[in-house]
């Protein structure tokens, strides 16, 4: 089975998530989509394709979001902020043939392996 995650290697959950991948023995494509950035399309694809909406897949604890004030914003304002500013979208992902799914929390993944 293929599998790509979206890593970020600072964060505790993500480096889990991965292991966890591992551990069921699969080797995922890593991005670090803190450097590759993302697209608004590949957002919408993969917020779609996990039921989630901009607002649900928002990191709310991050300092940009409260700097740019998106408690109130719609999705399209969520999406340009996200575009603009990788880190506003929460991690990891987890893209396999079986589905995407947000590893918050990492059980979730277990849908999709």
């Amino acid at each position: 089975m293929d599998a790509t995650i979206y890593h970020n290697p600072r964060c505790s959950t993500s480096r889990k998530t991965l292991d966890k991948l591992r551990d069921a023995g699969l080797e995922p494509t890593v991005i670090k989509y803190l450097d590759t950035g993302w697209t608004r399309p590949q957002l919408e694809q993969m917020f779609a394709d996990a039921g989630l909406t901009p607002a649900q897949a928002v990191r709310k604890r991050e300092a940009l979001y409260t700097e740019l004030n998106l408690a109130e914003a719609d999705d399209d304002a969520l999406l340009d902020a996200m575009v603009e500013h990788p880190v506003l979208v929460e991690r990891p992902f987890v893209v396999t043939d079986k589905g995407t799914r947000l590893a918050r929390p990492i059980q979730n993944v277990d849908e999709v392996l």
